[in-house]
């Protein structure tokens, strides 16, 4: 099982985008995937269909039902993408971080709770676009870490502190985190500056940036209004192939470490 946090703390990143229709094109190759929120404003929930009245992902962090007896598939939810399922996020979450800060290992209680988890491919973590509790519990659990970058001048700086702060985690709580790779999201090859700012990500990184390249397109803008990841809604449109193309590489990348 391969356990993904897709993280930026910087907002409007496409880390929810890349979650969610990364997760639809690997569970369209035949992958059983799980979506974790971890994003208060549950984006992803609502995007892949999953309320209230579920279990959430709050849950495992509280010692609720599903952690004191064990996580399992049955606590999850079907999405609207098939071989996808979820635990979706809640508003408590922007209080959790207080409530559990003097919890003696805050910091690998989802490492904890998905321990035994095995009934899938791949776990898919959304973080929030913070550095907190919640993101530092992911990237402790996680196997691999996905960078989306905005093909934007202002998103490299935040790449290079995100990166410094991958190599913190790797050293004091999760020594065989991977890097994934950055994969840049809303390229226009009309843009000078968008093709400018991507080619820095690549000089700069290197092999940590996926060949792939999410293009901006405006079915990819749409979707979310229907609850459909864009493999459902727009089958045939660009914003679909890429993210089939991002599943593809992220396939190869991920059984290569």
């Amino acid at each position: 099982m391969r356990i993904i946090a897709i993280a930026n703390y910087k907002g409007g990143s496409a880390k929810t985008t890349t979650v969610v229709n990364l997760a639809a094109a690997l569970g369209a190759a035949g992958n059983s995937v799980l979506v974790l929120d971890l994003d208060p404003q549950a984006n992803a929930s609502m995007w892949l269909g999953v309320g209230p009245g579920a279990p959430s992902v709050i849950d495992l962090f509280r010692g609720d039902p599903l952690r004191s007896r064990g996580f399992g598939f049955a606590d999850t939810v079907q999405t609207s993408a098939a071989g996808v399922r979820a635990l979706h996020s809640s508003p408590h979450l922007m209080g959790l971080e207080r409530e559990l800060a003097a919890e003696i290992g805050a910091e690998t209680l989802l490492k904890h709770a998905l321990a035994s988890l095995g009934s899938f491919d791949f776990v898919l973590i959304d973080t929030p676009p913070t550095f907190g509790l919640l993101t530092v519990n992911a990237l402790a659990a996680c196997s691999h870490c996905l960078v989306p970058v905005e093909a934007h001048v202002l998103a490299l700086a935040g790449v290079a502190r995100l990166v410094e702060m991958l190599g913190l985690i790797r050293s004091r709580l999760n020594p065989s985190l991977v890097m994934a790779g950055l994969v840049a999201c809303r390229v226009s090859a009309r843009s000078r500056h968008n093709v400018e700012v991507v080619e820095k990500l690549r000089e700069r990184f290197g092999a940590d940036v996926f060949a792939t390249e999410i293009r901006e397109n405006v079915r990819l803008a749409e979707a979310p209004s229907f609850a459909q990841p864009i493999a459902t809604y727009a089958a045939r449109s660009r914003g679909a192939d890429d993210y089939r193309a991002l599943a593809t590489e992220l396939l190869d990348r991920t059984r290569r470490v």
